[in-house]
């Protein structure tokens, strides 16, 4: 461990009450499973019990919470591989759609697994197991028994993207000590901007490397063309946005958008991903109630003629919908959930609006804004006119659409060498001590 300061009392007691609290764990998959957020055929492999036998060689373990994470990781696995080909990777990550991501996308060498849940027991077996030589934590899981378990057996630690929310911020300023020591597990910090590598420095009191978003050199999201082709057949000459990522208190925003925008635009088509594929029928309803018919994508309807809204309730498609649309609303900024990713639409030709609360990707959405690639909308009033606009200035949709193209890519190469460089470098310090 980097830091000699004794750890914390808090820290003891949680551990000592979750190596008590297997029941209560084993209790708690059992519900997740029954609500289909376990895959039944890997649940154990939440208990720490690996599904499959540990390669041969090195080992590089990766861990990303869900979806986001877990698509950073991507271009990440792809460079080190480039770097160091005799590795292998066990990428971990805790959801079954990010599962799914990973088995489909995960390179040759690379692999995953679920990741244990926070028990003592449970972390110990899987460390057992896998033996890494090496860990990196992406972005903000900072489960104790997680990090100090594989502290005391892994040779090196790394927090790459590491990411702190002004509400996870605030919270362990109330635990100093905790953060502090969490921290002091890993022999490198490197954030992923300016405002999260300040939060960093003050909760660790230490130094931290920010080497940019590594967002930013994830690959374009996947499609199935055939499907691209069927709701452009479907859709027509209809004008057509989407509004994407979508949280509860957005899709009212949207709708009412919708509205005010039929006013000039009759047959108007507004499609909705919410972020929550299983909120489909709720958003349905609500449309119904504000006046408006809806077809959910998740129960095989298409979109026909006389719908205002599409409802994009399925996994893994987002990016068909970022294709269909070059004009697209990023949601979790017009509620306080922080934003979500622009470079998503960014790297597929879309125009991007977005809400005032985007603090998880603050400087990717300030540098994006600079270059003419993203648009500040507040409410339906704002995003009806933004849209509008845009609908009928193709020049104006096209020119924003690039600047936020060339935005992200610019920063794509950069980032991944330098976080690559970084990491190869303290390894090879780490290595050098030991």
């Amino acid at each position: 461990m980097t830091s000699t300061v004794r750890e914390p009392l808090g820290l003891k007691i949680y551990r000592t009450l979750s190596r008590a609290a297997e029941p209560i764990a084993n209790m708690a998959l059992q519900r997740r499973l029954k609500s289909g957020k376990e895959d039944p055929d890997r649940i154990n492999e939440r208990r720490g019990k690996a599904g499959r036998e540990r390669p041969d060689g090195p080992l590089f373990w990766i861990h990303g919470a869900s979806v986001g994470e877990s698509l950073s990781v991507l271009p990440l696995v792809c460079r080190l591989l480039e770097l160091q080909p005799d590795l292998k990777f066990l990428v971990t990550t805790g959801t079954v759609t990010s599962a799914k991501l990973m088995n489909e996308r995960l390179p040759a060498g690379a692999f995953h697994q679920f990741i244990p849940l926070d028990h003592p027991d449970f972390v110990n077996d899987f460390i057992n197991h896998w033996r890494p030589d090496a860990a990196l934590f992406v972005e903000s899981e900072f489960w104790p028994n997680l990090i100090l378990g594989a502290r005391r057996k892994v040779p090196f630690m790394a927090l790459v993207n590491g990411r702190i929310s002004p509400q996870s911020y605030n919270d362990w300023k109330r635990q100093p000590n905790t953060i502090q020591y969490l921290l002091s597990a890993f022999d490198v910090i490197i954030a992923q901007d300016y405002q999260n590598a300040e939060r960093l420095v003050e909760l660790s009191g230490r130094k931290v490397e920010m080497l940019g978003n590594l967002k930013c050199a994830a690959p374009a999201l996947p499609a199935d063309e055939d499907q691209i082709a069927q709701l452009r057949s479907a859709i027509g000459d209809r004008p057509v946005w989407l509004a994407a990522s979508t949280h509860l208190g957005e899709e009212e925003t949207v709708l009412a958008a919708h509205q005010i925008l039929q006013k000039e635009h009759k047959n108007i088509l507004t499609i909705i991903a919410p972020r929550h594929p299983t909120r489909g029928e709720e958003i349905k309803l609500l449309a119904s109630d504000m006046g408006l018919r809806a077809h959910l994508r998740s129960c095989d309807e298409t979109v026909t003629d006389d719908i205002d809204v599409y409802i994009a309730d399925t996994l893994g498609e987002l990016g068909v919908f970022y294709r269909l649309n070059d004009i697209a609303f990023v949601g979790g900024a017009i509620t306080p959930k922080g934003g979500h990713n622009p470079l998503e639409p960014a790297r597929l030709g879309a125009a991007i609006l977005h809400g005032p609360h985007t603090f998880n990707f603050g400087e990717t959405y300030a540098t994006m804004r600079k270059a003419g690639g993203a648009v500040l909308v507040r409410n339906e009033r704002e995003i009806a006119a933004a849209v509008s606009r845009l609908l009928a200035d193709g020049k104006t949709r096209k020119t924003i659409a690039d600047a936020a193209h060339n935005a992200a890519e610019s920063s794509a190469e950069r980032v991944l060498t330098d976080i690559c460089s970084a990491l190869m470098e303290s390894l090879s310090r780490t290595a050098a001590k030991s």
